[in-house]
């Protein structure tokens, strides 16, 4: 069996607002395998980005992580002290953040805030500090790192801010990192290259990654296995290849139909409705409310996570009695 680098198991974060508890993540479970990459992926308000900050206990007030186990590199994170889990953020656990431009702070350096992190977590001279950040800058294929590094995030283009972002979460050389929709807001040559440089530096430093994102292209290209979630709840999980010619859960369907395709005319499909408000959701599957599929069943009873082929898991109680299409 592959060994496990990060186990969530029941996870449940959530937000306790005037308005009601919002459920975000709701009885979330899955494993992130040592050396692979994971896709996340799921409209906004599915709670990928939470169960990211959860994994990291970075969960903003006044969200909180109200039961489940969090296992990384065999140690529970839900039991350590905020002063344990300050020395493993930015170090064995790293997460690049969606927008670079609110993630790097104006008024500093990036050899000031690539600095920080390093001297956090290592024990190096200023001269080993500098060399370091040199090495990292040149890694992501910034030109001039010498020169660069002295510069402030608003002297680079949107494409190389993201590179600083992902300079930044590679300091440490993390066993595991989240990447957060990392392309969001470039333009689609600038998102190949930062795939492609994702991609690389997976290789070259030998980590496991978690891409979170609602790009189902993104999802075929970059990941070996995908995690499906909706609404707070998983979906499917499956090997990426599988997931996409042979989807077992209605959501996955109607996720892989909206996909365009340059290769082919295909008329797009829209997934009707809209994400249920999880402060009140829908009872039993929390889909049923626009699965063309659904029965009486399906608003009664929450559908449990199973394994209905090796590697192969679902969460529906008409999986067994529908046929569905893939790419």
């Amino acid at each position: 069996m592959s060994e496990n680098i990060l186990e969530v198991d029941g996870l449940r974060t959530h937000f306790y607002t005037e308005a009601g508890v919002v459920l975000a993540v709701d009885g979330v479970s899955f494993n992130v395998i040592k050396g692979e990459t994971l896709g996340l992926v799921g409209e906004s308000g599915s709670g990928k980005t939470v169960t990211a900050l959860s994994a990291m206990r970075l969960v903003p007030r006044p969200g909180r992580i109200v039961e489940g186990k969090i296992i990384f590199e065999g140690e529970d994170v839900l039991r350590k002290t905020e002063e344990e889990m300050r020395s493993i953020r930015g170090d064995r656990i790293a997460i690049i953040f969606q927008d670079p431009i609110s993630s790097l702070n104006p008024v500093y350096s990036v050899e000031s805030q690539l600095g920080d992190i390093i001297n956090t977590h290592q024990n190096l001279s200023r001269e080993e500090t500098r060399e370091k950040i040199e090495q990292i800058l040149r890694l992501v294929e910034i030109p001039e790192p010498e020169v660069r590094m002295r510069e402030y995030p608003h002297q680079f283009s949107g494409g190389m801010k993201q590179r600083v972002a992902i300079a930044r979460a590679l300091a440490c050389e993390p066993s595991l990192l989240f990447a957060d929709e990392p392309t969001t807001n470039l333009d689609v040559t600038i998102q190949a290259q930062v795939l492609d440089l994702m991609k690389d530096l997976k290789t070259k430093l030998g980590m496991s990654m978690v891409m979170i994102t609602h790009d189902m292209g993104i999802v075929a290209d970059i990941t070996s296995r995908v995690v499906v979630l909706y609404a707070g709840r998983v979906c499917e999980i499956a090997p990426t290849p599988v997931l996409y010619e042979h989807p077992r859960h209605p959501y996955t369907e109607a996720l892989l139909a909206a996909v365009p395709r340059i290769d082919q005319k295909k008329k797009l499909e829209l997934i009707g409705g809209n994400i249920p408000n999880l402060i009140t959701p829908p009872s039993g599957c929390r889909f049923h409310p626009r699965c063309p599929y659904a029965q009486n069943g399906c608003k009664e009873r929450v559908p449990e996570l199973q394994e209905v082929e090796p590697g192969h898991f679902v969460a529906c109680h008409e999986f067994a009695n529908i046929s569905l299409r893939g790419v």
